[in-house]
């Protein structure tokens, strides 16, 4: 990616694009600039045949202290600020057909959080933490967080996380499903590390399918999902990897899938 960004930094490993929120004195708090950024490096991401997995990560002690108030007025119409700025940041990472991976280093607070949960895995620093902190100043969660919350925790937790604002503990994410893993804090980036190398070197053709699918799955019949069931199996039968998977499997070695 030859774009120049100033709140995020970029950058490629093996098949990789790791995504780094570059606010550290605002804890990496949203401002409209960085916002914008996130959705065109996101949107990059999905064009570029070369990066197969994404990576979202925060400098510094913080992975996202939310919305950074001080770049809003008083007077603020949030409605339009969701609408403008955060809906299609998040909608960029709902569908971009790669595997995204939050890899949440300190705090992930508000909008941090809802970002956190709009990806499609979160690995947690032990010094991670979590806080629906919109309830505090006397907002709703926003930015996506309603949709996977109850999702992802069921809707008696979700209900209670979002109405007491408490401080979540990297532990008790992982203990109430918000977190894939929990890494030592020395250890941190190289489990991410290992993690995203994991799944850049899937066949991301049919991860790209599943995750298209299993966001639509809950307005769907069983028929209706039945059938997109069978149209993703029949892009995926065609693809490369799908080739490959089988003539490894024949060959009995391990496949090397080229995301096509």
């Amino acid at each position: 990616m030859i774009d120049l960004f100033e709140t995020i930094q970029l950058e490629e490993r093996e098949n990789v694009l790791w995504l780094t929120l570059n606010r550290p004195d605002k804890l990496n708090a949203f401002n409209e600039q960085m916002n914008r950024e996130v959705m065109k490096a996101i949107k990059e991401a999905g064009k570029n045949p070369e990066i197969r997995a994404v990576v979202i990560t925060g400098a510094g002690r913080a992975f996202c202290s939310g919305q950074d108030l001080s770049d809003v007025r008083a007077d603020s119409d949030f409605g339009e600020i969701l609408r403008t700025r955060y809906n299609p940041m998040i909608q960029a990472i709902a569908g971009l057909e790669k595997p995204v991976i939050a890899a949440i280093n300190g705090v992930a607070a508000g909008a941090g959080m809802s970002l956190a949960l709009a990806c499609d895995f979160r690995i947690a620093s032990e010094k991670a933490s979590f806080v629906e902190a919109f309830i505090h100043v006397g907002l709703v969660p926003d930015s996506g967080n309603l949709y996977y919350l109850p999702r992802i925790v069921g809707l008696a937790k979700a209900i209670e996380l979002a109405v007491l604002g408490e401080k979540i503990s990297a532990e008790q994410a992982k203990e109430f499903g918000l977190v894939t893993e929990v890494a030592s804090h020395e250890g941190f980036e190289q489990t991410v590390e290992a993690f995203a190398i994991r799944l850049a070197q899937m066949p991301t053709k049919a991860i790209g399918l599943i995750k298209r699918y299993l966001q639509v799955s809950f307005d769907e019949t069983l028929d209706g999902m039945l059938e997109k069931e069978a149209y993703a199996q029949q892009i995926a039968g065609h693809s490369s990897d799908h080739k490959e998977g089988v003539q490894a499997f024949l060959e009995k070695r391990k496949p090397v899938f080229s995301g096509k």
